[in-house]
Order: C-alpha cells, then sequence, then structure tokens
C-alpha cells in the first residue's frame, strides 16, 4: 500500500487504470515543478500582487462584545474571486501550464471554485470548461455568469439531484476522455491521491498567515472553526495547528432540515466508511452502501462526502465536527452582517452559526478565530427569498 496516499486508512487511489497514469504524472510533476523555489516564488508573487495575499485576521469587536469571547475573522473574502478558491485555483492551473497542459477542467457547487479555475485560465492563457449541476446553475446564475464572461465553457449537469456531487462525477468522466491535453482543477481536499495533499498543501497559506498574525496580535487561540462540505477552506487553516494540542479544531457541516431528517449534507455526523470520487473516505450511504441524496442551502457544502484528512482527523479526534441548519446558518450571516458590516457566504455562515452553539458553554473567556472563507455576494438572491423549512437542492 501507499502509505503516503492515506491519512489513516482513509484515502488512496480508487479509480480506473486510465487514470492512474494520470495521476502519477500530477505527483511526479508536483514533487518536480510545484516544490521548486522557481515555482514558490512565482506563486508567491501571484498570489501578493493578484490574489490579495495575506488576507487580514480580523479581530470583530462587535461580535466578541456579543458573544462575550474574542473573535478572530479569517478574511478569505477579501481574496480575488471572493473565497479561499483562488488559492489553489491558481496554484493548480499554473502547475498545469509548467506541465504543458492546453486545458484545465473544474467542478464547482457554490460556483467559487469555478470562478476561481477560469479566473486563473484567462490570467495564464488556459481553455477552461466548468462542470455545475443544473440546480446550482440555477441557485449561482451570477457566478455561471461570471466563468462565461472570463473566457470558460459552463457545462450544466443534468443527472441525479444535479448538485456538486453529479457535477464532480461528470468532470472526471470528461477528464478521463481529455486525459492527455487536460489538467482537472479538483476545487476541494477530495479524490484520489495525490489531490486531498495538494489541495491541502496550496491551501494550507490560509493556516500559516493566520498564526502569524495572531502572534502579532499577542494571542493564541482556544479554538479554529471552519466550513466544511468537501474541506479545503478548514484542512488550509487546521494544518497550522494540527500539532498544537491545546488548539480545538472545529469543522461544521451543513445539517440542512436537520441531521435527524433526510434533508442534510452532515457526512461525518451521519456517514460511514464508503468510496466516492476515487478515495476511501467517510459517506453518507444508504444500507445498501448507495450515494445518499443530500441537501443544504449552501451549494458549496451539499456534498455527501468529505475530503480523507478529514475522515481521519474526526475518528482520531484531533477535529470535532457538528451540524449547523440552514435557519441557524441564515441567522449567523444576518447577525455577521449586522453586527460587523461583513456580509458572509453562506458555506462561511455555517462556521459563524457555531458560536451560537460553543460560546454560552464555554468556562473562560476564549480566542475563537473564524475562517471567513467567501463572501455573500453570490447568496443575496438565496437570502433574499430564504423560506424556512424549504428544501434546496
Amino acid at each position: 500500500m501507499n502509505t503516503k496516499a492515506y491519512f489513516g486508512k482513509f484515502g488512496g487511489q480508487f479509480v480506473p487504470e486510465t487514470v492512474m497514469f494520470a495521476l502519477d504524472e500530477l505527483e511526479a510533476a508536483y514533487e518536480n515543478i510545484a516544490k521548486t523555489a522557481e515555482f514558490k516564488a512565482e506563486l508567491d508573487d501571484l498570489l501578493k500582487n493578484y490574489v490579495g495575499r495575506p488576507s487580514p485576521l480580523y479581530h470583530a469587536k462587535r461580535l466578541s462584545e456579543h458573544y462575550g469571547h474574542e473573535i478572530y475573522l479569517k478574511r478569505e473574502d477579501l481574496n480575488h474571486t471572493g473565497a479561499h478558491k483562488i488559492n489553489n485555483a491558481l496554484a493548480q492551473a499554473l502547475l498545469a501550464k509548467k506541465m504543458g497542459k492546453k486545458k484545465v477542467l473544474a467542478e464547482t457547487g457554490a460556483g467559487q471554485h469555478g470562478v476561481a479555475t477560469a479566473t486563473a485560465a484567462a490570467l495564464l492563457g488556459l481553455e477552461c470548461d466548468v462542470y455545475m449541476g443544473a440546480t446550482d446553475v440555477e441557485r449561482q446564475q451570477l457566478n455561471a455568469f461570471r466563468m462565461q464572461l472570463l473566457g470558460a465553457r459552463v457545462v450544466s449537469v443534468e443527472d441525479g439531484l444535479k448538485t456538486l456531487k453529479e457535477a464532480t462525477t461528470a468532470a472526471i468522466q470528461a477528464w478521463v476522455n481529455e486525459i492527455e491535453s487536460a489538467f482537472y482543477v479538483i476545487g476541494s481536499a477530495v479524490g484520489p491521491h495525490p489531490y486531498p495533499r495538494i489541495v491541502r498543501d496550496f491551501q494550507s497559506i490560509i493556516g500559516r498567515e493566520t498564526k502569524a498574525q495572531l502572534k502579532e496580535y499577542g494571542v493564541h487561540p482556544d479554538y479554529v472553526i471552519a466550513c466544511v462540505g468537501g474541506g479545503s477552506n478548514a484542512i488550509g487553516i487546521f494544518s497550522a495547528f494540527l500539532g498544537d494540542a491545546d488548539v480545538n479544531l472545529i469543522g461544521v457541516e451543513a445539517a440542512g432540515l436537520g441531521a435527524d431528517t433526510p434533508y442534510h449534507a452532515a457526512t461525518l455526523t451521519k456517514g460511514r466508511t464508503g468510496i466516492i470520487h476515487g478515495m476511501k473516505t467517510i459517506v453518507l450511504q444508504d444500507e445498501y452502501g448507495m450515494i445518499e441524496p443530500v441537501h443544504s442551502i449552501s451549494a458549496g457544502l451539499d456534498y455527501p462526502g468529505v475530503g480523507p484528512e478529514h475522515a481521519h482527523l474526526h475518528e482520531s479526534k484531533r477535529a470535532a465536527y457538528y451540524g449547523v441548519t440552514d435557519d441557524e446558518c441564515i441567522n449567523a450571516l444576518y447577525l455577521t452582517s449586522r453586527l460587523e458590516g461583513i456580509i458572509p457566504a453562506i458555506e462561511s455562515s455555517h462556521a459563524l452559526a457555531y458560536l451560537e452553539k460553543l460560546c454560552p458553554n464555554l468556562t473562560k473567556k476564549s480566542v475563537i478565530v473564524v475562517n471567513v472563507s467567501g463572501r455573500g455576494d453570490k447568496d443575496i438572491n438565496t437570502v433574499m427569498s430564504y423560506e424556512k423549512g424549504k428544501i434546496y437542492g
């Protein structure tokens, strides 16, 4: 067994033989190109002068007053394109160009990864196809148009629930068909090895910056909170604190209408070990092992699996994972908007909503960092038309 491909018992490469050579090619390119000083310098320059990094760590004084604890927000929403997704998409697209690929493929749910990939492709002169479930195209029309404006072809996927799982399946199938010339830019810390490690490494800049910025404030975190669908923003910020046993890591999943109803995407809360999209991880499945349908108001969190490193952190109890409902998420979005003048993405609002559950139960004043993984511009229509108990996706 390739131990590098696993986090504990999770991970691996559960793919057709036709894909194996591309994964081997990718792993070799990552080791031989992406780890060179030249590549890192070029990427760092783009992250600074194009993306706008470092993103601020903001002491949210009014939220802190509201909850009675010191709340710090990692402002990934201020990145170019509006989310953490650009960190990874830009890095993978740059690697694709160095490998001589002419085209990039991507899947997207909320549209932020699609926009980030289309942005990187435009910058680097690459063709770009983005696969997006038809339900998500409808609820994220603004992002779908942004991708087209950037020169990408948006492929609307009509299968199944027409959301992120189906978009990912379609993107993988398209990649198999064009595997010689195309590079698959995976948007989260999921998929077959080496993707979960590559995405974590490219997103780890979030955690490294956060740790350095906390030192500048002269404080040490007690809790680090991030939303989890596939889990790239969460593993990005968690990665810097994994060795700090006194820092509690909390991932927040989409509990939809409630984790005890059929309408949720709380994978680590309700799932069990299985195979999805080329990896062994924790999956929402029925008694026969069939992938269950998922629901969330968030197009970016309604995924029936989770990154294998999160599955391992959950099983080893290094991180704790909890569900937040659609309604709790929307309440947190309103609260953050009105207290701090920051409109967070629906995905990020799940993380912010967990403050409501955590803070009243803390026995001492704590320092809490929340990763605001994206901004809410893309979600305004959903928030405007939100109805409690409505089925989204």
